[in-house]
C-alpha cells in the first residue's frame, strides 16, 4: 500500500517523462489522502480529431470518491485499491468498468520500515532521477457544494518476497506495493479494453533506491508534546500515518 508520496508537479519533467503539459510548476510537497495532486488520463478526442484521444494531465483529490461517498473524507479509506478486488469492491467498480484508468506520476513513494522495531519512513524511488508512473483509477465527485472535483486511487498487488517491498510494513503484515508501469506500457494501460487492462497487474522487478527520510517534526505549541505528522489535508482534518 502507499499513503504518502512526493508527485511530480514540474512543468518539464510531466513533458519529458510522461508526454503531457503542464501550465505552472508546483513546489515538491509530500502528498497524503485528501491532498491535491496531478494525475495523467485520456481525454476522449477533440473537436479537431474527435475520434483521437488526448494524454491530459490535471489535479484530483488522493483517494478516490464514489458517486455515493457523503463527504471528502470517505477518501481516507479508498486511496490505495487492490487489484484483486478493484472489478467488485462498490467504492471503485463503477470506475473500474467505465476504464477511467490513469497513471500517477510520483518521485518517489513512502513506506514505514520496522526493522529497528518501531515505524521509521523510508523514501523509495528509481535509479538515476526517473519518476515513476503508477496505475490507478479515477472518477469524478459532485461535492455538497456544487463543485465537480477529480479523484483518484493507486492500484497494489501483492508483493510478499519481493526483494525490496518486503522490508515494508509490520512483522506478519501482507507486503503489498503499488504498481509501477514501464513507459512503454502508458499508452497501452490508458487505452486498452478493460478485460485486458488485468494484465499490468504484476510487481515491479526493476532496480529502486531507498533510505531512510522520517518527516520533519512539526513546530509544537507552548505545553505541547512534539510530534511527527503529515501535513493537514486541504480538505478536512489529518491523521498520524508514522510514528
Amino acid at each position: 500500500m502507499c499513503s504518502n508520496y512526493r508527485p511530480v508537479t514540474r512543468m518539464d519533467r510531466l513533458l519529458t517523462f510522461f508526454g503531457v503539459e503542464r501550465a505552472r510548476d508546483d513546489p515538491p510537497e509530500d502528498i497524503f489522502p485528501l491532498g491535491l495532486a496531478p494525475f495523467i488520463r485520456l481525454r476522449r478526442g477533440t473537436s479537431e480529431s474527435p475520434d483521437d484521444p488526448v494524454r491530459v494531465v490535471e489535479d484530483g483529490i488522493f483517494g478516490l470518491l464514489p458517486r455515493f461517498a457523503s463527504e471528502v473524507a470517505f477518501g481516507r479509506k479508498t486511496y490505495n485499491a487492490r487489484s484483486e478486488t478493484v472489478a467488485v469492491l462498490a467504492s471503485f467498480r463503477e470506475a473500474w468498468r467505465a476504464g477511467q484508468r490513469c497513471i500517477i506520476p510520483a518521485e518517489c513513494i513512502f513506506e514505514p520500515n520496522w526493522e529497528t522495531g518501531r515505524g521509521v519512513r523510508w523514501r523509495i524511488g528509481q535509479a538515476g532521477d526517473v519518476p515513476m508512473g503508477i496505475a490507478g483509477i479515477y472518477a469524478s465527485w459532485r461535492h455538497p457544494d456544487g463543485r465537480e472535483l477529480s479523484t483518484f486511487a493507486m492500484l497494489t498487488v501483492n508483493a510478499d518476497g519481493h526483494p525490496v517491498m518486503e522490508r515494508f510494513h509490520r512483522p506478519g503484515e501482507e507486503k503489498r506495493m503499488v504498481v509501477i508501469l514501464a513507459p512503454e506500457h502508458y499508452a497501452a494501460w490508458l487505452s486498452c479494453p478493460v478485460s485486458e487492462a488485468a494484465r499490468f497487474f504484476r510487481t515491479w522487478q526493476g532496480p529502486l533506491d531507498m533510505a531512510p527520510e522520517p518527516l520533519p517534526p512539526r513546530t509544537p505549541s507552548a505545553g505541547s508534546v512534539r510530534t511527527t505528522r503529515p501535513p493537514k489535508s486541504p480538505w478536512s482534518g489529518n491523521g498520524t500515518l508514522f510514528d
